[in-house]
């Protein structure tokens, strides 16, 4: 990961790592104006050259620009530094979906790991959460393209928090696909 505690993106401070994908590295930061911790999520030192990722990343921030439900990270802003281009995002506590099903895994004699699966209890109401979050996209003609359990966090407070739009893209309006 490129950025270390203590550097500064404007107004915010690196406070941590929080992980790494295909489209960007994020991390735990402090907005000094507003006293409160987000997430930044940057482009790689080895793709913030590329034109391509660069437009997808401005996408990503435009997408989560047009969207303001409860199920999805809210985005905050877009910062530019020297070179390094950033989205400031919620931060989201909690784990992610593929975290709490791994949870519940067992052991069968063989010693393999098998999913049990999340109990129904618990999978009716994160699944009614994420299927608001995609309704309120689709809406706005935009398609994820990337849902996985890693994208989806689970606050404390069991609200579901639909991430990573760096794979949406935008759908024609019904009214021009019959056209």
């Amino acid at each position: 990961m490129g950025l270390t505690p203590g550097t500064r993106l404007g107004p915010y401070e690196i406070v941590a790592p929080i992980g790494a994908g295909g489209m960007g590295e994020v991390y735990r930061a402090t907005d000094s104006n507003l006293k409160r911790s987000v997430a930044i999520k940057v482009l790689p030192a080895s793709l913030a050259g590329d034109a391509d990722r660069l437009a997808r990343f401005q996408r990503e921030a435009e997408v989560l620009a047009s969207l303001n439900h409860p199920n999805i990270a809210a985005i905050y802003g877009l910062e530019r530094s020297g070179a390094t281009i950033a989205l400031v995002m919620e931060l989201v506590e909690g784990p992610t979906l593929a975290d709490r099903i791994e949870g519940h895994r067992r052991t069968d004699s063989g010693l393999r790991a098998k999913s049990e699966g999340l109990p129904l209890d618990e999978a009716l109401p994160i699944a009614r959460q994420i299927a608001d979050a995609l309704e309120a996209a689709h809406e706005q003609n935009i398609i994820h393209r990337d849902l996985k359990p890693a994208n989806i966090k689970i606050r404390p407070d069991g609200t579901v928090k639909v991430l990573d739009f760096g794979l949406a893209k935008a759908m024609e309006p019904a009214s021009a696909q019959g056209a």
